[in-house]
């Protein structure tokens, strides 16, 4: 069964591109825009193998739903705007399994993906021996 990646942004755009990426690549994706609807989320069930959280949400702060979300044992990618190595520091100090400062690429993104939680079809651990399938074409894209 195809899991299902949680992405909150309160950028739609971000948001709906990352969704777009994450659908090509064959997984089933939800969006949130809150922290209060990222929350509800997980804690809904099934719950998401993987969620990818900004740090600052119109809400809250996006730590309270990276909390949430290691609590029910689903891997977090934190984004940010604040991509300075203090705020990589903390964030990975608190359980990140992955940061990316905004923007990033496409690339990086499903590269941080793909060493979490492995491809759609199959968890991380079960591609060691495939052969990598290039990244969807997205010229001039970025998350």
């Amino acid at each position: 069964m195809i899991g299902t990646i949680l992405v909150v942004d309160d950028e739609r755009d971000l948001a709906a591109t990352c969704e777009r990426l994450l659908r090509r690549r064959g997984w089933n994706v939800v969006t949130a825009g809150t922290r209060e609807a990222a929350l509800a989320m997980l804690a809904a069930h099934p719950r998401p193998v993987l969620a990818i959280v900004d740090r600052q949400l119109p809400d809250g702060d996006g730590v309270d739903v990276l909390r949430a979300a290691l609590a029910v044992d689903t891997p977090v990618i934190v984004v940010t705007g604040y991509g300075s190595e203090a705020t990589r520091r903390l964030t990975l100090e608190e359980g990140a399994a992955g940061f990316l400062a905004k923007p990033f690429s496409a690339h990086d993104l499903l590269r941080l993906v793909r060493e979490i939680v492995g491809d759609a079809s199959g968890p991380a651990t079960a591609r060691t021996n495939r052969t990598p399938v290039p990244d969807p074409p997205c010229p001039g894209v970025r998350c």
